[in-house]
């Protein structure tokens, strides 16, 4: 039996996307496909929640690339995944979910999102991740583009995702 190199975990960069998952307006649906195109273009595996809003549109863009898309579930139910994941991880642990999420990125990028995304930078940040916001939570008192902070800020994709690579 063949390997399948796009699989080997060593060399991949997993990239952490989590927004909105109700309807997003159209500037953040283009950022966040836009994000996840440049992910897919440069080679990375983006790990979201797998439902809809930030998390469908980053899929979708990842996926037109040629990208590898895994989506880590809240449900037991894959039903409830977007169409544009290559593998769907299905937890039944709803909310609880965010911390794998975070865990098995090596950045996490968030655009746009209410209290769900805000909990998954905390998380992340409790977790020694770099948090790179695009159009996301202000957080006062937070040091931006600073290494000790841990936080980044930028306005468009394309600093967003070349920061990632930098940070991985």
């Amino acid at each position: 039996m063949q390997k399948r190199d796009h699989l080997k975990t060593e060399n991949v960069e997993y990239i952490g996307v989590i927004g909105a998952e109700s309807s997003i307006g159209q500037k953040i649906h283009h950022k966040a496909e836009k994000t996840g195109e440049l992910i897919g273009e440069s080679g990375g595996v983006m790990i979201c929640g797998g439902k809809g809003g930030v998390m469908e549109a980053a899929s979708r863009g990842c996926q037109k690339t040629g990208g590898t898309v895994i989506g880590i579930l809240p449900s037991p139910d894959r039903s409830d995944a977007n169409s544009y994941l290559d593998y769907s991880l299905t937890t039944g642990m709803g909310q609880a979910r965010n911390l794998m999420i975070v865990t098995s990125s090596k950045v996490v990028i968030a655009i746009a999102g209410g209290t769900g995304t805000l909990s998954e930078i905390a998380l992340a940040r409790k977790h020694q991740k770099p948090v790179i916001l695009l159009d996301s939570w202000p957080l006062p008192d937070i040091e931006y583009d600073h290494s000790t902070s841990g936080f980044y800020q930028f306005s468009n994709p394309e600093r967003t995702v070349d920061k990632a690579f930098e940070l991985c």
